[in-house]
């Protein structure tokens, strides 16, 4: 057996308009899905096809090796950036974090490595999740 933790990382963003809190995250996931590594070498494009978004994976890296960033930003579904990161108002957080302490209970998953600006996300997580 391995002995290893697995510490994802999770970017929190809070604030009541979700679409506007999931936007820098779509672009972040939209560099990586689509134009880290090769077409056919690509770590976070394989990662997003296992994780079930195979046609949006696709679809992300075609956009986004053509120069078109802005449309493979947009094609980043909103569902996946739910799994990966914690965006929206406090009770959907509340909602997400049920999904994460799950996964820590599951042994999936050993650490959260947290990147928030906002010291208010941060209490929010903690208090949900110690």
């Amino acid at each position: 057996m391995l002995d290893y933790d697995v510490a994802p990382f999770v970017t929190c963003i809070m604030g009541d308009d979700i679409e506007a809190c999931r936007m820098p995250i779509k672009g972040n996931m939209a560099l990586y899905i689509g134009g880290m590594g090769a077409r056919d070498k690509n770590f976070y494009n394989d990662y997003t096809k296992a994780l079930g978004y195979e046609d949006a994976a696709a679809t992300i890296q075609d956009l986004y090796l053509s120069g078109r960033k802005d449309e493979a930003m947009a094609a980043v579904p909103d569902e996946l950036v739910d799994a990966c990161h914690l965006v929206g108002p406090a009770e959907h957080i509340k909602e997400q974090l049920k999904h994460w302490k799950t996964a820590g209970l599951n042994g999936d998953v050993g650490s959260m490595l947290i990147g928030a600006g906002q010291p208010e996300a941060l209490e929010l997580i903690a208090s949900e999740m110690l």
